[in-house]
């Protein structure tokens, strides 16, 4: 059915649609992830109505995303309308809190970027993050950290515990 306000659906193939709704989703992640990059933003869900879109941010903080008495979210709901093209009452949020904040990857990420960023050194913040995904209840888990990290020459680190698949050099 593809998503309003973007190219014509009668018009477009199979395969043009399914690469307009990648962009789209692609595009409102990208969007979304530094909007919300302080409330702890996980990741967003799109799904297609017969009278709206309605897409569902995943964060662990969901109180942040709301604002006071929801004006965050209707500021969120006008900004995507306005940027994405859509009617106005054409775009529906919701927000879903994600319970377990020490199995999402992506609210580690931001966690360990704000211990990065206040300073703390690199390998006591990546096993502050290890030590709190295990005792989340993860069977295996791996942080890589690559940059400059002290020195002028940038390298990678990997910080490993548990039971992990892995094959390669990844």
């Amino acid at each position: 059915s593809g998503i309003p306000g973007r190219i014509s659906t009668m018009l477009q193939s199979a395969k043009k649609r399914v690469v307009s709704d990648g962009l789209f989703y692609a595009e409102l992640n990208k969007f979304l992830s530094s909007e919300l990059a302080e409330e702890s933003y996980a990741g967003v869900e799109i799904k297609q109505t017969p009278t709206a879109t309605e897409i569902t941010i995943h964060a662990t903080r969901v109180r942040d995303v709301h604002g006071e008495n929801g004006r965050r979210l209707r500021e969120l709901t006008t900004l995507i309308e306005k940027r994405f093209g859509f009617k106005k009452g054409g775009v529906i949020l919701y927000t879903h809190k994600v319970l377990e904040k020490g199995l999402c990857a992506a609210a580690q990420c931001e966690s360990l970027r704000y211990k990065l960023e206040m300073g703390l050194p690199v390998r006591r913040a990546c096993f502050g993050i290890l030590r709190y995904v295990m005792e989340s209840g993860a069977r295996g888990c791996e942080v890589i950290v690559s940059g400059k990290l002290r020195a002028q020459r940038a390298k990678a680190q990997k910080f490993r515990d548990g039971y992990l698949l892995r094959t390669g050099q990844a």
